[in-house]
């Protein structure tokens, strides 16, 4: 298992090297938009949200990994699929999908009070592979995280919180790699929160699972993200 971690680590650092430019072109437009009220609602997309009124919310706050950003049907994304998962299950829970293409960790902070309307049961925090593509300090990143926890657990201290797990190719180099990809345990565990250990695990980096871009996934790649999930989202709901 080690083995085909690595090797999935390694090939996703290689064919991601050269993709960067396109990821960071293909959402420029969005992360230059001011987030307004407005805009926030176009990208809010609840799954059957007039017949589930009175079920839990899970709320998916994140970028365009989890806004389906390339995908015909935005259903087809990891969130709309966990939903998928949950209704064969029949459990009482509805999914909301707040993700916003090229969103940061700092777009995220300035509209998380208004997001945290929605009155999550559980909020999943998927942020921050912007920020390292772009270099942001580490600093601002992890701080940034740290608030958007902080907000959900002074709102909502019983939400529970899963905070998904990110890692980048070494374009700023190594130490800004590895550093990078610590953020994620390092805050779980400081905020005692579920972590999802790499969002992109078993999907990263492999051409069939990728859009063109080679960084947005397909919608087989988004299977594959949403079981990512769900194997750290299950045990909260049962």
């Amino acid at each position: 298992m080690k083995n085909t971690h690595i090797i999935s680590h390694s090939i996703f650092l290689k064919f991601c090297y050269f993709s960067l430019i396109i990821l960071l072109f293909s959402c420029k437009s969005d992360a230059q938009k001011t987030t307004t009220k407005k805009e926030v609602t176009t990208n809010v997309v609840s799954t059957k949200t007039e017949k589930t009124t009175n079920k839990k919310r899970i709320v998916v706050f994140g970028d365009s990994l989890t806004a389906g950003y390339g995908l015909e049907d935005v259903e087809d994304a990891y969130p709309g699929l966990l939903q998928q998962k949950i209704d064969s299950l029949q459990l009482g829970y509805t999914v909301i999908n707040s993700g916003i293409s090229g969103e940061t960790t700092a777009g995220g902070k300035n509209r998380i009070d208004w997001v945290l309307n929605q009155k999550p049961s559980v909020f999943i925090l998927e942020l921050g592979a912007n920020d390292g593509l772009r270099g942001v300090p580490l600093t601002e990143t992890k701080m940034n995280l740290q608030y958007i926890i902080d907000a959900v657990k002074t709102k909502y201290p019983s939400t529970k919180i899963v905070l998904a797990g990110m890692q980048i190719p070494p374009n700023f180099g190594q130490d800004y790699t590895n550093e990078f990809k610590n953020i994620f345990p390092a805050l779980a565990q400081k905020n005692q929160v579920a972590l999802i250990p790499f969002l992109l695990e078993n999907v990263g980096g492999i051409p069939s699972l990728n859009q063109s871009d080679g960084i947005h996934p397909t919608v087989k790649g988004h299977k594959i993200l949403a079981k990512n999930v769900w194997e750290v989202l299950a045990p909260i709901l049962k």
